[in-house]
């Protein structure tokens, strides 16, 4: 997903931790296997940590950037975070067929099978190699394709996604303003059309990432399971838990982001005394 100096360690104004979530948040998160998964995001994190570098710092950034990045990355952080933008728009009314279900043998399973996916898609050679055989699979496997197609759909998958990404783009940008790594007159309805001219290529893009990601999760899995899955996403619990943790990840992306720019900012500003 867009997915994010000792002085820039020391500069970095993160704000307060909020307070832990409930127990039962806690609980239910853990079912979903969220801490494994900020375990890969962050391992995906550094790695664009060093392509920043290579944009906006000449691939000069060396260990304090690293820390840095590190820094902005911190596992703690991003749970909390998460944590708190998911609290925040769950309806607790509607926890009870969501616990039920990721507590299944067929929701454990899921869970597996989509931190596996994420895993092995650190692998950039095998991401890219799995993209291009799409037709292929869609060939092979009609009718698993067909159920990542409604899974895409009833989740609302791409358009959630790409709202997050072009969220996080914006959230950079203004991290470099904050740190003065841009002019101080760029408006912000020009940062506003630089970020939404990037929307078409996030949009075909995500749409490419999600086929290959949930197909590789997926076609291990029995077609009764599956279509348990898309029941338990079409339902009303289903619904609401999905936009609660898109709400958790924005949260956690947004200021992940704003602190990436603000970070690579003050890195030129040294870089230039």
């Amino acid at each position: 997903m867009l997915r994010s100096a000792v002085a820039l360690c020391a500069c970095l104004a993160l704000a307060p931790l909020p307070a832990l979530a409930t127990p039962r948040i806690d609980a239910l998160l853990d079912a979903v296997g969220i801490q494994r998964m900020l375990e890969l995001m962050r391992e995906e994190g550094l790695v664009y940590g060093t392509e920043l570098a290579e944009d906006f710092l000449g691939g000069n950034g060396g260990r304090s950037w690293d820390a840095a990045v590190q820094d902005v990355y911190d596992l703690d952080r991003m749970r909390l975070r998460l944590k708190e933008g998911f609290e925040d728009s769950m309806n607790e009314d509607l926890l009870d067929p969501v616990e039920a279900f990721y507590t299944s043998e067929t929701g454990t399973e899921i869970v597996s099978l989509e931190l596996a996916a994420r895993e092995a898609f650190l692998d950039k050679t095998l991401e890219d190699a799995t993209k291009a055989r799409i037709p292929e699979l869609e060939a092979e496997h009609p009718e698993t394709y067909a159920q990542v197609t409604e899974f895409i759909e009833v989740n609302d998958l791409v358009e959630q996604n790409v709202v997050g990404a072009l969220n996080s783009n914006y959230a950079f940008y203004m991290g470099l303003i904050d740190g003065g790594g841009f002019p101080g007159d760029l408006s912000e309805t020009a940062i506003l059309a630089d970020v939404w001219g990037q929307e078409p290529e996030i949009r075909a893009s995500t749409t490419e990432w999600l086929y290959a990601f949930l197909l590789t999760a997926y076609l291990p899995l029995e077609t009764e399971a599956m279509e348990d899955y898309l029941e338990m996403s079409r339902s009303e619990a289903g619904q609401a838990f999905t936009r609660a943790l898109f709400a958790g990840f924005d949260e956690m992306f947004i200021e992940i982001s704003r602190n990436l720019g603000a970070a690579a900012s003050r890195f030129m500003a040294s870089e230039e005394l």
